[in-house]
């Protein structure tokens, strides 16, 4: 690995508490990477912080950041640049999952999958791309990457609302790219599978609340069994050299793509 590799890139990362968020904030800052962490937990981002400013690569900042809320995402932003200078790569993380039947769903469920997951990544690109906009031309490409999901493209049918907020990212992702062109942002994003993180750790749990799966663990074994060609699920230490690929300048002639990172779940 080039430890310079994302050397002078400014990056905000949404739900950086943990999970793949917290795991790529690292794989950035290794090389090179100044990293502003946002979450809702705020105790949870200034202990990430904390380790990489010790490892003494990268630089790290801590904010509390609710990603529903407009002021937060433009806080945020302002945040990475008062900080390092300027923002080069926003990567829009956060989300969550509930899952429901179809003829279960209400509207408290929908508005929070929703809110959380597509709404605020909405808010955190055009914050963002607002910033970059306004830093003027460079010489080579601002990036905005999303989180997405299998979910982006394969319809399950105990997870109906993420899997139309994870749709959307996809939409995000190709409508933002177009629109974003001309001001030299690319955007694209990469959808995971299976990864072992809290939210797929709760996810465990509530399959089983809602009667879709008999025990915990379940899901894990049913999936591998019979939806991934690499069998075995995933952990965020393979999810971050993709992550730090399209940060990267290897990736700035790509745009309005999303890189599937899921054993094979989506081949088509």
């Amino acid at each position: 690995m080039d430890p310079e590799r994302l050397k002078g890139k400014n990056i905000l990362i949404t739900g950086a508490a943990r999970g793949m968020g917290a795991a790529n904030a690292e794989h950035f800052a290794e090389q090179g990477a100044n990293i502003c962490l946002g979450d809702v937990d705020l105790d949870g981002v200034k202990e990430v912080a904390e380790r990489i400013n010790k490892r003494g690569n990268g630089k790290a900042i801590a904010v509390k950041l609710d990603v529903t809320k407009r002021e937060d995402n433009a806080a945020a932003v302002q945040a990475t640049v008062d900080a390092f200078g300027m923002i080069n790569v926003g990567l829009f993380n956060a989300g969550l999952n509930k899952p429901r039947f179809f003829m279960d769903i209400d509207e408290e469920n929908w508005d929070l999958i929703m809110n959380v997951n597509t709404k605020a990544m909405w808010l955190g690109m055009q914050e963002t791309a607002r910033q970059m906009i306004a830093q003027g031309p460079q010489d080579y490409p601002y990036k905005l990457i999303n989180v997405g999901s299998i979910a982006s493209r394969k319809p399950l049918i105990d997870v109906t609302v993420y899997c139309t907020s994870k749709y959307g990212c996809l939409a995000l992702t190709h409508c933002g790219a177009i629109a974003l062109a001309e001001h030299n942002i690319t955007v694209n994003g990469y959808a995971p599978g299976v990864v072992v993180t809290p939210l797929w750790e709760q996810l465990d749990k509530d399959l089983v609340d809602i009667g879709f799966k008999q025990r915990e663990g379940q899901a894990y074994e049913d999936i591998v069994a019979n939806e991934l060609k690499i069998k075995r699920v995933s952990y965020p230490d393979d999810i971050k050299g993709t992550a730090a690929f399209l940060a990267s300048p290897e990736s700035d002639y790509m745009t309005g793509q999303m890189i599937h990172i899921d054993g094979g779940w989506c081949i088509q």
